[in-house]
């Protein structure tokens, strides 16, 4: 993987990130974690391997810019989610998610079980609440996943939600749907190979589709 700094040199970047925002006294060093930092890198470079986009994938090598946010902010999810999963250290992982809130504006816990392969675009506003992910999803910015009663969608693979779009409660959402700008679900199944999108009257539609917005992103056959 080709990346913008050393892991070296991208482990001091964050480590200075989190004292920075958060001077608690409780300062921080992710030098002491080093093997999550690479953890974190490598299932970062697992996910864009699987892109189209030349600036993650160019068809050699995956390349990682710390200074592209789309690249930053899953960074941040993945070493976060890392760290919870081996370390369970709440202090560590709380400051983690709050600076890929504040830095990128995603509000998606650590421990939220986000597929291995996903992205996020533009995400600012968007809230992924602990609901059922599968691989080749995509969010864009404003989107919101949420709960209705406790309940969370459940979705299968190749999900896209689009700016400002939501999905809210008990959704079952099949394999390959789009879900269009500024369309709101609400407990409502979406059969396979759909695009859902609002009528300029506001009414939702749901239209079968041979292609889906995900597959656009990703070099491997959404199956």
């Amino acid at each position: 993987m080709r990346t913008s700094l050393t892991k070296a040199e991208l482990t001091r970047y964050t480590t200075a990130q989190l004292n920075h925002l958060f001077p608690d006294n409780k300062l921080v060093d992710l030098n002491g974690h080093v093997a999550l930092v690479t953890e974190a890198l490598d299932r970062l470079e697992f996910c864009f391997k699987h892109c189209t986009l030349k600036h993650y994938f160019n068809g050699e090598e995956v390349i990682f810019n710390h200074l592209h946010s789309d690249h930053y902010v899953m960074y941040l999810w993945y070493l976060a989610n890392s760290l919870w999963r081996k370390e369970a250290n709440a202090n560590l992982c709380n400051k983690l998610y709050y600076l890929n809130k504040t830095l990128h504006g995603l509000d998606c816990m650590y421990n939220t079980q986000m597929p291995d392969i996903f992205l996020l675009f533009h995400c600012s506003g968007t809230m992924l609440g602990k609901a059922t992910y599968a691989d080749f999803f995509v969010a864009l910015q404003g989107v919101t996943v949420g709960s209705q009663k406790g309940v969370y969608p459940v979705m299968d693979k190749g999900v896209s939600l689009t700016a400002h779009s939501s999905l809210i409660g008990n959704c079952k959402i099949g394999k390959n749907v789009s879900v269009s700008a500024y369309t709101n679900i609400f407990e409502t199944d979406i059969a396979n190979n759909t695009v859902a999108y609002r009528s300029k009257t506001g009414e939702v539609i749901f239209k079968p589709s041979a292609t889906s917005y995900a597959q656009t992103f990703f070099n491997v056959p959404i199956e």
